[in-house]
């Protein structure tokens, strides 16, 4: 007999609260309008089951407890209650490392819920650090929920993301958890809750038999549509809790027969649940006074929208010349970070762009090392082999100017390169300034040095001469 079941999901909030600024295309334009909220959320999923009690289920694909100054300053702790409120019922990770694994496993234990991944191991004993799966019941159904965490965070963050643990992929675990759950568990539908990112999560699709939905994350994707891959259903929801994807199924003899799905925006047309509300201000009101303080004005939209370079980074970027003097500047390519329309530009806004505040540095490079660097990075970002993409946007940069071809291969993909308008010179040394191990890897360079100031201060010092621009440089360019 066919069965109903509805599964919300949530993918890369960052650690957005409140409903904020959001960017929306529209044609050849773009605009903002405010979205998000956690208790809006809430509301969206409390609204669901009230309709069909004990047929929903509601999943968040992690990105979730890092990203702005409540979430860092309380180490993910501020948003347990908040998180167990709302009722989830499984979870998996990326950001939440960034704490360290032992924070992260305090914090998980604290969750009404189960963190699932099938793919991060304690280095000592080889025993996975979470739950593999988790089997719910929702509906009259047996739902079996396996967990995928984001590969990348003992490869490309920072060290102590990882210490004493390690990730693989997941894809040649996966098959034998879905046969476990199918044959032993004896389960009407397997969901993948991952955190992979869509072009990873495609190919795995592709690759292994037997998922019926896999709930994305990392990437970012706005998909108003469902992707049906080798009979798997994969949504993913945008981020910064601006949007939540619904998924209605029908399930008919341990087959999904029917999928109905819609990308909903989290806009002032829902009415916050009260309750995580609540929450939600006591976590946020002993901040407000230093948050909301103005430090100053934007001539330009702020943003990371963008994969080759980005208005919200070349501010951060003009910042580190500015403080520096070097001849060049690098950060990560993040893409979390809510936009700030032009005008006023508060604490809090500084905070969302760069939440880890690490401190500005400084390193001598060569013209070969800036072009090898440049290399890797844009193989990490558009390699043809999905599972060889190391997440984020390609790296930010200022000083310099990269032309390349995206459908070369690895290492052949940089036409031209120039230091300061001029051609680059392979053995000539450079002075960079940088954000994070990501920003300049510790492979590259030499005469390292941190300096005093962090990067909301350098930030900071830099807006408070004026109103400031940030434009596009054209500093990478597929050509």
């Amino acid at each position: 007999m066919p069965e109903k079941l509805t599964i919300f999901q949530v993918n890369d909030s960052h650690g957005y609260l409140e409903p904020h600024p959001e960017l929306f295309r529209a044609g050849g334009h773009t605009h903002h309008r405010e979205a998000g909220g956690l208790a809006r959320i809430a509301a969206l999923i409390n609204a669901a089951r009230e309709e069909a009690p004990g047929r929903v289920l509601a999943f968040d694909c992690g990105d979730t407890i890092h990203g702005t100054y409540p979430a860092v300053q309380s180490r993910g702790e501020a948003f347990v209650p908040i998180l167990n409120e709302i009722g989830f019922s499984g979870m998996t990770a990326h950001w939440e490392f960034a704490y360290g694994p032992e924070q992260f496993v305090k914090v998980a234990g604290r969750l009404d819920y189960p963190m699932l991944a099938i793919n991060c191991y304690d280095d000592a004993t080889g025993d996975l650090v979470f739950a593999p799966y988790t089997v719910l019941e929702a509906g009259g159904l047996q739902v079996g929920v396996i967990g995928i965490a984001a590969t990348i965070v003992d490869k490309v963050m920072p060290k102590s993301f990882s210490e004493g643990i390690h990730f693989t992929l997941g894809n040649k675990e996966l098959p034998g958890y879905i046969e476990q759950l199918r044959d032993g568990e004896r389960v009407d539908l397997v969901v993948v809750v991952s955190h992979l990112g869509f072009p990873q999560e495609a190919q795995l699709a592709e690759e292994v038999d037997g998922i019926d939905v896999l709930l994305s994350g990392h990437t970012h994707n706005r998909l108003y549509r469902p992707a049906i891959i080798n009979d798997t259903v994969i949504i993913q929801s945008g981020c910064h809790g601006s949007f939540a994807g619904r998924l209605d199924l029908v399930v008919d003899d341990r087959k999904v027969t029917g999928v109905g799905h819609e990308l909903i925006v989290v806009d002032a047309s829902v009415t916050p649940d009260p309750g995580v509300q609540e929450l939600v201000d006591r976590t946020m009101d002993p901040h407000r006074d230093y948050l909301e303080e103005v430090v100053g004005r934007t001539e330009t939209p702020l943003d990371r929208n963008t994969v080759m370079e980005a208005t919200m980074d070349n501010l951060l970027l003009q910042s580190l010349l500015d403080l520096t003097g070097a001849q060049m500047a690098f950060s990560n390519g993040w893409r979390y970070g809510a936009p700030v329309p032009p005008g006023a530009i508060t604490r809090n806004d500084l905070w969302n762009i760069i939440p880890v505040n690490p401190p500005v540095s400084t390193v001598e490079l060569t013209g070969r090392e800036v072009w090898t660097m440049m290399e890797e990075n844009l193989e990490r970002t558009f390699s043809r082999d999905p599972y060889l993409q190391m997440g984020g946007y390609v790296k930010r940069c200022m000083g310099i100017n990269v032309y390349f071809k995206v459908e070369n291969p690895a290492g052949q993909r940089i036409q031209e390169l120039y230091v300061q308008g001029e051609r680059v010179r392979p053995d000539a040394r450079y002075t960079a300034a940088y954000v994070t191990s990501q920003g300049v890897p510790e492979q590259y360079g030499r005469q390292r040095e941190h300096c005093s100031l962090h990067a909301i201060e350098a930030l900071e010092r830099y807006i408070e001469k004026g109103s400031v621009h940030a434009d596009l440089r054209g500093s990478v360019v597929p050509i």
